[in-house]
């Protein structure tokens, strides 16, 4: 069907082609990233699946988290890889939607998992009697499958319109594939107003998702500040949380600023790394912070660290 729409068949990455005097040392740059990024995160579930007294839901709630870590990270670093490798970029045309909505609906869910987790620790600290007969394990399905799965279908509502565009070219001026990059690619613009409806309403949704989050810690701020045990608590597992969120805000931010209003007159090298610092930031910073600040997880990987050693 999206060939009869486009005769399109391969899109031509240009992105890389700034880098070809250092492309091998960033090759194992990245490598050596995407193996921490694979390692830190799949150690950190793991640990979560294996150790029954985990078994609570900030616990599997942070498990979605870093697994979603781990489909994003699929679907940018094993074919960036390869590009850096090889003398051509080109990628075709199905290839490129699925990494965009790869890329996409992990940036969304990642949000998502944020907004659910800020509702845990609500539920936690300002309701502890009522919370395992609040979490119950029905609803944290339903809230998982939510944070993975209304994402996932929204993006593609939005890749699906995408696909229905007419395109006049086969060149993409980065390194892998984005939605609107994709879009702009249209032979007539007027096609797009639909297309950018739905965009427009996507960041509305998501948008309300961030509001969600600060309104919820804000509370919960206020909440604590009156009572010592509460402080703690929150101290000790909402501080990593919204440590999560400013890093993740603030890159996604500096990303869309930088790559949509940004000067012609920046490097390409600093382009090249803001495009990608949303697939390198969080996921590489996530679980190495939570390992050390949650103490159950601390305390966990102390004791493999230990019995190795012994």
């Amino acid at each position: 069907m999206m060939d009869n729409v486009s005769q399109i068949t391969m899109f031509f990455l240009s992105g890389l082609n700034e880098t070809n005097n250092h492309r091998f040392i960033l090759f194992f740059l990245t490598l050596l990233c995407y193996c921490v990024i694979l390692i830190a995160n799949t150690s950190v579930i793991v640990i979560i699946i294996m150790d029954k007294n985990l078994d609570e839901p900030m616990y599997i709630l942070l498990c979605t988290f870093f697994m979603n870590a781990l489909y994003g990270t699929t679907g940018f670093y094993p074919k960036f890889l390869w590009d850096l490798l090889s003398p051509v970029h080109v990628i075709s045309y199905s290839g490129c939607f699925v990494q965009a909505q790869v890329i996409k609906s992990f940036v969304c869910a990642d949000l998502s998992i944020l907004a659910v987790m800020a509702y845990d620790r609500y539920v936690a600290i300002c309701r502890p009697l009522e919370y395992h007969s609040v979490m119950t394990k029905q609803r944290l399905i339903m809230l998982v499958c939510y944070s993975w799965l209304t994402p996932f279908f929204i993006i593609a509502a939005n890749m699906f319109l995408t696909s229905r565009l007419k395109l006049c070219s086969p060149y993409i001026t980065r390194f892998f594939c984005v939605n609107w990059v994709i879009v702009r690619l249209a032979c007539f613009p007027s096609e797009t107003d639909v297309h950018n409806m739905v965009a427009y309403i996507t960041i509305v949704i998501y948008f309300f998702h961030g509001i969600f989050i600060v309104l919820s810690y804000t509370y919960l701020f206020k909440t604590c500040a009156n009572s010592i045990e509460n402080r703690a608590k929150f101290m000790q597992t909402c501080v990593p949380h919204l440590t999560s969120l400013v890093v993740f805000l603030v890159t996604l931010l500096f990303n869309v600023i930088i790559m949509r209003f940004g000067s012609k007159d920046l490097s390409p090298a600093f382009k090249n790394f803001v495009e990608i610092e949303i697939l390198v930031i969080p996921p590489l910073l996530n679980p190495l912070m939570y390992g050390f600040k949650l103490t159950k997880i601390r305390n966990r990987i102390l004791v493999i660290l230990t019995l190795k050693n012994k």
